[in-house]
């Protein structure tokens, strides 16, 4: 795929991600939650020019910085995301204003390393990009997960005083 390709898939899917967080949304922990991710670490593995060949060492770091980015942007995102329980037993998620703050920063440090690799005079491919975002997604998405089993317990509670739901249960962030 050409670059404008991978851009504008890049900021089709971060479009798309960011608006779908912000509302409440099922967490379903049975669907495959990591299969986006992977196709956008296939995508961006395809192409031949993830480091510049004049350059690989500062490439490779910038590579980096990028992939560190990405997961401790998805780490942020998924401990700032709020979850509960409906009183089906369902659990429940949305993003914060924290989740927004750590989007802010995250996209920030991202334009830094931008403008970092521009000023090396590095070519720079949309790949490393795509590989971040597939990180980030990877790893709110496990964290995600792994915070819902902790509602488990709850949905399993057999209803006080013979109530056909049991309470609902709120985590704080």
């Amino acid at each position: 795929m050409s670059g404008l390709v991978n851009a504008l898939a890049i900021v089709a899917v971060v479009a798309v991600v960011i608006a779908r967080q912000f509302g409440a949304r099922a967490i379903a922990t049975d669907r495959r939650w990591w299969l986006l991710p992977v196709v956008l670490v296939v995508i961006a593995l395809r192409e031949p020019g993830i480091l510049d060949a004049h350059h690989r060492a500062e490439s490779a770091a910038l590579l980096t910085a990028e992939l560190v980015i990405g997961l401790a942007t998805g780490v942020g995102w998924g401990w700032t995301t709020r979850l509960w329980t409906a009183p089906d037993g369902t659990v429940w998620t949305k993003s914060t204003k924290a989740s927004i703050a750590v989007w802010t920063v995250g996209i920030a440090l991202r334009a830094g390393v931008f403008a970092l690799g521009a000023a090396l005079g590095l070519r720079q491919d949309s790949s490393a990009l795509m590989l971040g975002l597939a990180g980030t997604l990877l790893v709110r998405g496990g964290i995600l997960v792994w915070r819902t089993q902790s509602f488990a317990p709850a949905r399993r509670l057999a209803p006080a005083y013979g109530g056909d739901n049991p309470s609902a249960w709120k985590e704080r962030v």
